[in-house]
């Protein structure tokens, strides 16, 4: 054993010395997640991201070769779709509203032990619907009941601050506890759908989730972060970020979850189904023009001077093209009287705007809470974009072509790859003390 000291907290305020930077302890522990939330929440997320990532690639393997003969005890889509959308995307939103919450709140932080059980809960939970997805249908139905108690017990801590606060903007964070009501409840509806054989049903709750609760949450952070990360990267643009710009994008989202229920068991039949896909076309077309818009207005092109600050800005542009993409599947659907590219679409949402701003986001607080630079280093700059190629891959891989196959394979390995790269990259961070000796 060695006699150096190790420095886990600083008792003097100020920036440390080298000798003391020196002295950390570089060893990975356990024991350091629970040092902050961010830590505990994001590790946990690169945990089931990254075991969701490979076996979506197993199972896209699986489809074009007979060298694995995957047993399946529940849909792989439905597994592949609840686990994107409920599972690690919540385990990261956990990491940043426990350390960015108190904040906007003026509250006390909770104790990151207090965040554990919860979050290995749905850490567990999703782990056995994977598992549960090939062997057991009711193993996978226990992770799922598993991992919606642990979401329902971290919405009501995350509550717990917001009653507890008396700041007088609190707009932001009760919109995200409210989509994280609507996360709860839609993760249910899945479970109940899945257990009554109501495949459809559980498709729409799943889709009302991704909309009304990942999405929600994504834009209420986005409008209360961009605007402020870009005003403090690039001082020239100011932070605007008006309230009716929240509102107007969070009725693109309540448009979307009405949708779902709408053509929840396929679109309306006859003349009211051609007028309710035109009318849906044209709001996206609109509502996307709308967003390309605003990523102009946030600093879009003025971003590309800090690739941390424009990896953020290129996640957002994905939205609006995501709608445009949208109203061009509804256009094609009445023309040829079916779906076209609505798969399209829904990655140009899931895979370019939630896992970029994902991707962004996490780089971003995991560099300035572990005590490095808050830049986008070649490593992390080189996988956004090649998760941008994953993204254009599997948009491809929606048309109807002999391509297909391969391009859902190409894409779901590279996927498979950058998050494996940035998962076990970040990982090491998080059980770790900052480099910078500070703590946290």
């Amino acid at each position: 054993m060695s006699d150096r000291p190790v420095i886990a907290l600083r008792l003097k305020p100020g920036k440390p010395s080298a000798s003391e930077r020196a002295m950390v302890d570089r060893r990975w522990r356990a024991s350091h997640l629970l040092l902050a939330p961010h830590r505990l929440g994001f590790f946990l997320a690169m945990v089931v991201l990254v075991l969701a990532a490979l076996w979506w690639a197993l199972v896209q393997l699986d489809r074009v070769s007979a060298a694995l003969s995957l047993p399946y005890a529940i849909s792989p889509s439905l597994v592949h779709g609840t686990v994107m959308t409920f599972g690690f995307i919540p385990l990261f939103f956990s990491g940043f509203l426990f350390t960015a919450g108190p904040k906007w709140l003026g509250v006390a932080p909770l104790a990151p032990r207090q965040l554990l059980a919860p979050l290995l809960l749905q850490a567990t939970g999703w782990v056995l619907w994977l598992v549960g997805a090939h062997l057991n249908g009711l193993l996978a139905l226990t992770g799922l009941v598993l991992a919606c108690a642990g979401l329902v017990w971290v919405t009501a801590l995350f509550w717990s601050m917001i009653r507890r606060s008396q700041a007088e903007d609190q707009v932001h964070a009760r919109t995200v506890g409210v989509a994280c009501i609507v996360g709860c409840l839609s993760l249910l509806g899945v479970a109940l759908s899945l257990l009554l054989g109501a495949a459809a049903v559980s498709r729409a709750f799943l889709l009302t989730g991704l909309w009304g609760f990942i999405v929600v949450v994504y834009l209420s952070v986005a409008h209360r972060m961009i605007p402020f990360f870009t005003s403090g990267a690039l001082p020239l643009i100011d932070a605007w970020r008006p309230f009716w710009v929240l509102w107007l994008m969070l009725v693109v989202a309540a448009f979307e979850v009405a949708a779902v229920w709408v053509e929840f068991d396929g679109p309306p039949a006859g003349a009211a189904g051609t007028v309710w896909t035109v009318a849906r076309g044209v709001f996206e077309l609109l509502a996307g023009g709308v967003l390309l818009w605003l990523a102009m207005v946030w600093g879009l092109v003025q971003s590309f001077k800090n690739r941390l600050l424009a990896m953020l800005h290129i996640g957002f542009l994905w939205l609006g093209v995501a709608l445009l993409l949208g109203a061009v599947s509804q256009g094609l659907s009445v023309w040829q009287a079916g779906p076209v590219l609505a798969l399209g679409s829904l990655h140009a949402l899931t895979m370019g705007c939630l896992a970029s701003l994902m991707l962004a986001m996490v780089t971003r607080v995991s560099c300035g809470h572990s005590g490095r630079a808050l830049v986008a280093d070649k490593i992390a700059w080189s996988l956004f974009w090649l998760l941008q190629v994953a993204t254009l891959l599997r948009i491809g891989g929606a048309a109807q072509s002999a391509l297909a196959g391969g391009l859902l394979l190409a894409a779901a390995l590279l996927w498979a790859s950058v998050m494996g790269v940035w998962g076990i990259r970040l990982g090491v961070w998080y059980g770790r003390l900052r480099t910078d000796g500070r703590p946290g």
